[in-house]
Order: C-alpha cells, then structure tokens, then sequence
C-alpha cells in the first residue's frame, strides 16, 4: 500500500512552508552529494559525538534533519511530506507548522538517541519530521482520503488506515530494531516512532493555536 496523494478539497491556504522544506532537503542534498563523505559525518547527527560535545554539537539536530542516504530515502521523504504536509500545515497556519516540523524532528533525533547513545553512525533524514506530520494528519483528517498504489491498481483508502498500516510496521520494525541499536546502520525506526508519538501529542496544542488565529482573522 504506497500513498501518491490525498483529498486537499477543504485545503483554503497555498502550502508554501511544504514547498519550501520539500526545497530546502533537494537543495541540501545537492550539497551533500558535493561535499562527500566529511560532509555526512561532520553534518549528520552522531549520538556519541552528540553527547560528549552538546554545546559543539549542536547543529546537528537540525542539519541531520535535511540531509538523505540517497535518492530513494530522498523521493519517499519527499513524496510523504508533499501529500500530507499541505493538510497539516493549512490547519496550524504557516509559522505554527514550521516550529511544529522542526519540534517533531528534534523528538525523533532525541527518541533514537535514547536508544543507541554510544552510537558511532550518523544518522540523517527528514523522517522523523514527517512522521510527527503524519501523526497529526491521522488526527486532524481520520476520515480523509488517501489515494494508494494497492498492487497495479490505484484506490482510496481512509487516512487512519493508510497511516495506521505505517506506525504499526515501525513499531513492529523498532521493537526487533532495539537489540541491534548502536551496532548497525539501517532505518531509524525509534525516530519515526518518537516523531509520529510528539506530532500526534503536539497537534493538541498546535490545533487550537490554528482555530484561535482563525477566529482573530
């Protein structure tokens, strides 16, 4: 079950933050794919590194979060925050959804630190961002449409399936994934898990900053 797009019916704001991220991971991936490998290590987020120089270190929890192992982890990135970043970010309002995006990030990098702390591998991707997006579509829109390529045909599913299907194969995945954490390379499912965990938890609050900003507006 692979999403390719969603129902944007009720969508009444041009999603330009959306775009802009979806840009920025390109464009930052253009970078990396010029500076090479020192550029992954010294850019990415090292748990070890991490936390024997927090303060030196620091930048790295928001680097970490624009940068790709390669076009396939790029494009599915990418592909999820275009279908369901508009949504979201039409009901938090522009600036709202870009503090959302990054908090949900900073709570997937510090979910996969909790379990590989003395990590040597650098870890890296918009995932754990999109997941919290995900986590507040499933809320906001459970009853939304999402288009899916279901074998060789296309159809609709509801939104709380779609996205259920995902979280439960991350949290199967990270639950066989925490006996090997911090010894080999692979999918940050933690981080998935903790983004989609502190993006649905924040769309409680974030929801009502939307409604209120509708209301005075």
């Amino acid at each position: 079950m692979f999403p390719i797009g969603d129902d944007n019916s009720a969508r009444k704001t041009f999603p330009f933050v959306t775009y802009i991220l979806i840009a920025l991971n390109v464009l930052f991936f253009f970078i990396e794919l010029a500076g090479g490998e020192d550029f992954i290590v010294k850019w990415a987020f090292v748990p070890s590194r991490f936390l024997a120089n927090p303060v030196g270190d620091f930048p790295t929890l928001f680097t970490s979060m624009f940068m790709h192992a390669g076009w396939m982890h790029l494009g599915g990135n990418m592909l999820y925050l275009w279908i369901f970043g508009d949504n979201v970010e039409d009901r938090f309002g522009h600036i709202w959804f870009v503090i959302f995006y990054l908090l949900c990030g900073l709570a997937a990098t510090f979910a996969q630190l909790a379990f590989s702390a003395g990590s040597d591998i650098p870890n890296l991707g918009a995932s754990g961002a999109i997941a919290g997006v995900l986590g507040a579509y499933i809320l906001l829109f459970p009853k939304g449409k999402v288009r899916v390529l279901l074998g060789q045909r296309i159809t609709q599913v509801p939104a709380l399936l779609a996205i259920g299907i995902w979280i439960a194969l991350q949290l199967f995945s990270g639950i066989g994934s925490i006996e090997s954490a911090g010894k080999t390379g692979g999918v940050a499912y933690m981080a998935h898990i903790g983004g989609f965990v502190a993006g649905f938890l924040l769309t409680f609050l974030f929801r009502r900053i939307g409604k209120s900003q509708a209301a005075g507006g």
